[in-house]
């Protein structure tokens, strides 16, 4: 019973977004702020400053990020322009609209909320395990690795404000996780694409979750996939690891993606913990 309710309310919720009955979320005003910054040519690091500036708690996390062990220097940054001249513009940028979203992450409703920071909890640490393998493992972008994480799940947003207007959903637990597990990939790229996200993080609430899909070469969707599988071993007991095809494009081996390096290991709580 309870999987043909999560289908019909998978199906209403599907329905609700494409009548525009329930709205996609719309991007933090900071994020846009960000974005018009790192669009511009000409635009300044003292023009990024004073946009992040305006806002204190963001102003530290990027702070924090920049002291991380991912980005660490050999003098530890104590101000917003110090971090700015250690990550650069783009880095910046890009860590600055993702750490904008976790307002997003919040409800009004105790239950809801409380989910809202489970997801954005789980997805903090993909993101700092995705710009770590990404760091030892490729060529691409680590800022990008860590949006990818980021947003991952960013399509159960919709599906929870839903669920608020619905307390009997709220109430079944079980057809709530159904209903997020089958629908928040779909969503999520619709809510992607709308904020005009690079194709290639577009795609990453879909792809990452294709074990065997096909492509030519390593990608950001491949990071957030052995990411997620690394740090929820105990959710894929079934699934053979040597099957799951991202593993192979990034040269990683799924019975140890770690590797030996006790320092490597550090770097990786560390990074966990730098968002």
């Amino acid at each position: 019973m309870s999987s043909i309710l999560a289908e019909k309310v998978a199906l209403a919720i599907t329905d609700a977004i494409e009548t525009d009955e329930l709205v996609l979320p719309t991007m933090p005003e900071m994020a846009l702020k960000v974005r018009e910054v790192a669009e511009n040519p000409n635009a300044s690091v003292k023009q990024l400053a004073n946009v992040i500036g305006s806002d204190a708690a963001l102003t530290a996390r990027i702070i924090k990020v920049a002291n991380s062990a991912l980005y660490r220097g050999a003098v530890e940054i104590q101000d917003l322009n110090m971090a700015l001249m250690r990550l650069g513009m783009a880095t910046t940028c890009t860590l600055a609209t993702g750490l904008a979203m976790e307002q997003m992450f919040q409800a009004t409703t105790d239950m809801v909320d409380k989910r809202l920071r489970q997801v954005w909890q789980a997805s903090s640490e993909i993101a700092g395990m995705c710009t770590l393998l990404c760091k030892r493992y490729t060529r691409l972008r680590p800022d990008q690795a860590t949006l990818a994480g980021l947003v991952h799940k960013i399509g159960v947003l919709p599906i929870l404000s839903y669920a608020e207007d619905h307390p009997g959903l709220l109430k079944d637990s079980i057809t709530l996780d159904s209903i997020i597990k089958t629908t928040h990939p779909s969503i999520g790229v619709k809510i992607l694409t709308a904020w005009d996200f690079p194709k290639d993080i577009q795609s990453v609430p879909v792809t990452h979750l294709n074990f065997t899909r096909q492509t030519a070469q390593g990608d950001y969707a491949d990071l957030v996939t052995v990411a997620l599988l690394e740090t929820q071993r105990d959710q894929f007991n079934d699934l053979d690891y040597r099957s799951v095809t991202a593993f192979t494009r990034l040269g990683i081996d799924p019975a140890n993606v770690l590797g030996n390096d006790p320092e490597t290991k550090k770097a990786l709580a560390n990074a966990m913990g730098m968002l």
